[in-house]
């Protein structure tokens, strides 16, 4: 059940309209402010922030819960978990999505400041670079082409194989390095939140 690349391309563009409200926020917040000073406060405050961030940490838990059961066979031992890594794999991008929708409704599409505003643009990184290595592999084994590569230059020609094995090796490290360093800063960032209640 891997998505396929129309379906891919769908997610990408919801993707890409659920950031739209982080580059018009100042518009509407300021807006929001002056009409309806109750529900700005609302959404400002303490209650709707706290449920909201553990509605997006219950999606980070288990979104690194899904690397189980591609790495958790050496951990536990010969427990055999259910459904396949494609099966996972195709929740675990359908969920980033969803994450990415819940950190809208939590951030109001304010882009924050100082650590926050460092912490959202690296989980901006950490979704967009799954998205661009998961669509264009997808893309590739898609293709009707047998062969990719440099027209006029015979030397660069590749087959689906390789040329998916040398994209994977740039693109799926980076986006794990970056789970790590969103994983730190997740944890800062809820430990300021209560440091500063």
């Amino acid at each position: 059940m891997k998505p396929k690349f129309s379906t891919l391309i769908l997610l990408t563009l919801a993707s890409a309209l659920l950031l739209l409200p982080f580059a018009i926020s100042p518009i509407y917040l300021d807006a929001l402010r002056e009409r309806s000073v109750e529900l700005h406060h609302f959404i400002r405050g303490e209650i709707y922030k706290q449920v909201t961030g553990y509605v997006a940490l219950a999606f980070v838990v288990f979104e690194m819960l899904l690397s189980l059961r591609k790495r958790g066979r050496s951990w536990l031992g010969k427990i055999k978990l259910p459904g396949s890594v494609m099966l996972w794999r195709s929740v675990h991008i359908f969920l980033g999505v969803g994450l990415l929708a819940v950190v809208v409704v939590h951030t109001i599409g304010a882009t924050g400041l100082n650590f926050n505003y460092l912490f959202l643009w690296v989980f901006f990184a950490v979704t967009l670079s799954a998205l661009v290595g998961v669509v264009a592999e997808t893309g590739i084994l898609e293709s009707p082409r047998k062969f990719f590569g440099v027209p006029g230059n015979k030397d660069l020609v590749m087959t689906k194989g390789p040329l998916i094995r040398n994209m994977r090796a740039v693109w799926l490290p980076t986006h794990i390095f970056l789970v790590s360093v969103f994983i730190l800063m997740l944890g800062v960032h809820v430990f300021l939140a209560y440091y500063y209640r």
